[in-house]
């Protein structure tokens, strides 16, 4: 009799801290604001990384449009700043080419480290911009 008393009381103080713990996690507003950061970061660095390849028609994959038979990409924050990672073609037949954005804490391109030859001329200009083998 002691045993099943136990076992029932047991079960109940399981089952009550699972509940509180999963309340507690679901109604945490900490994560859906770090993914609606994340998100708005990769949007940015979509512009930015448009804008400095000077180029409309990019098909791009990223965090938000992940591709996994192209490669894996990431978005973190990284001091001062954030960076994104992911890949880039012009067109069909173009290949895709790995980058690297790293941006300021206000969002500002700092550097793009891109794996992409025809680049090369305007990286010798461009400070921000890297060539990387």
């Amino acid at each position: 009799m002691n045993h099943r008393i136990g076992r029932v009381m047991f079960a109940l103080v399981v089952g009550l801290a699972a509940a509180v713990l999963s309340y507690k996690w679901i109604t945490d507003p900490n994560p859906r604001m770090q993914r609606a950061r994340e998100e708005q970061v990769v949007q940015i660095a979509r512009s930015r990384l448009a804008a400095k390849l000077e180029s409309d028609s990019l098909e791009i994959v990223d965090p938000l449009a992940p591709d996994r038979k192209v490669g894996k990409v990431y978005v973190f924050a990284q001091a001062p700043g954030w960076a994104v990672s992911g890949y880039y073609r012009r067109n069909e037949e173009d290949r895709w080419h790995p980058y690297l954005i790293l941006l300021s804490k206000k969002l500002e391109l700092h550097r793009l480290k891109v794996q992409d030859e025809t680049l090369a001329l305007r990286a010798a200009a461009d400070p921000t911009l890297e060539i990387i083998q």
